[in-house]
């Protein structure tokens, strides 16, 4: 059952990609949340964590998700001393999102997401034709 547990490996590798994705999605989405409170911090970038983890019942190496972490990355300060964020100084805490590096990272995620599909594609056609083979 080797092609059971390539379609089993691949569809965990979908599944941690589709969370990388809502993630990144909501990065893209919170660009602009800046604070409300004076000289608070605004949006923080989430990161997610991947790890192998063995499934002890089927003995597959499977991907999940280890962790959604915050980037500790700083944040940028624009001036701006008429906003309810601004600091004693004027200026206000951006945050670290960089919507260039979000759409990279959607990018690769996108891709290993298809490349997870693909693979469960040709396992299943390959267990089609085995079992076809079979009843011939």
């Amino acid at each position: 059952m080797e092609l059971q547990n390539a379609m089993q490996a691949s569809t965990s590798g979908l599944n941690a990609q589709s969370q990388r994705l809502r993630i990144i999605a909501e990065n893209i989405a919170n660009a602009e949340s800046l604070s409300t409170i004076k000289g608070g911090d605004p949006y923080r970038r989430k990161v997610v964590i991947f790890n192998d983890e063995l499934n002890r019942k089927t003995g597959v190496e499977e991907v999940k998700i280890k962790a959604v972490r915050k980037d500790t990355g700083d944040f940028k300060k624009e001036y701006d001393p008429n906003h309810p964020a601004a600091d004693e100084k004027g200026y206000v805490k951006m945050p670290n999102v960089n919507r260039f590096i979000e759409m990279m990272d959607m990018k690769e995620a996108q891709r290993s997401y298809e490349a997870n599909l693909q693979a469960i594609d040709v396992s299943r056609t390959m267990l089609r034709d085995t079992i076809r083979l079979i009843g011939n």
